[in-house]
């Protein structure tokens, strides 16, 4: 009977004081028990490295020291982990059922895909869900309409990154946009949509938080789309923020 693969999670931290306890305690929940864990702390100077020694026997590897910001991070987590499969789950948000990584290790050992996806909900801190974000199975040419899946539900295989190449810190707030539309259009690897809310991500984002913020993703997103050969880049970015609307209803 084959082994079911081993999941590397990766959680990237600064100053998470608030937020992160619940995240590592929706990764101990999982039922899924072939998983690595780890935490890359960004040198914390509040009490993220308390909590971080509090679980450390629920925690494979953890690595705190300056780095060159959360893309930096990831990149150093995923070059340690030793899993078959990659996820992050970042230190506000927390998986959406104990049973998030057992469906996800199932499709990777019953398909030859090389990526999964899911689906999300934005929640308030008090749990009240503002949107869903419902994907749909990919086909090829869906980044030329300004499609993309929800990153933080994002799960590949291990030796994508070292064939493919890791996060790009050059791209802003779009690094983690670039690197699937790097991986699933212009490399067209084999991915599964999991239709299964994965994720609970809390409200914000750095993106969004002013109109030059939004200017400057925009920006970011363009020139990840022209790196990586989507049709007609001004119309993808056009349609993009409008497939968003649907998140709300």
């Amino acid at each position: 009977m084959p082994i079911l693969p081993k999941i590397s999670i990766i959680t990237v931290c600064y100053n998470s004081e608030t937020t992160l306890e619940r995240t590592i305690q929706s990764v101990i929940a999982q039922r899924y028990q072939n998983v690595e864990y780890l935490i890359i702390d960004g040198g914390s100077k509040d009490k993220t490295l308390a909590i971080i020694n509090n679980y450390r026997d629920n925690i494979d590897f953890i690595l705190s020291e300056s780095d060159d910001g959360m893309y930096d991070a990831i990149n150093k987590g995923i070059k340690a982990a030793t899993g078959d499969v990659i996820g992050l789950l970042h230190a506000d948000d927390v998986f959406a059922s104990d049973d998030v990584l057992l469906a996800i290790a199932n499709v990777f050992q019953e398909s030859n895909n090389q990526a999964l996806y899911g689906d999300l909900t934005y929640t308030q801190p008090n749990g009240k869900v503002l949107r869903k974000w419902i994907s749909k199975p990919y086909r090829s040419g869906m980044f030329n309409w300004g499609w993309m899946p929800p990153h933080p539900t994002f799960y590949c295989k291990r030796e994508l990154f070292e064939r493919l190449g890791y996060y790009s810190t050059d791209f802003g707030t779009a690094c983690d946009y670039e690197l699937m539309v790097r991986f699933m259009h212009y490399n067209n690897i084999n991915s599964y949509y999991l239709n299964k809310i994965i994720v609970k991500m809390s409200v914000g984002g750095i993106s969004n938080a002013s109109l030059g913020n939004r200017l400057q993703a925009w920006k970011n997103d363009h020139k990840a789309m022209w790196k990586n050969g989507v049709k007609i880049p001004l119309l993808a970015l056009a349609i993009k923020p409008l497939r968003k609307l649907g998140q709300f209803f």
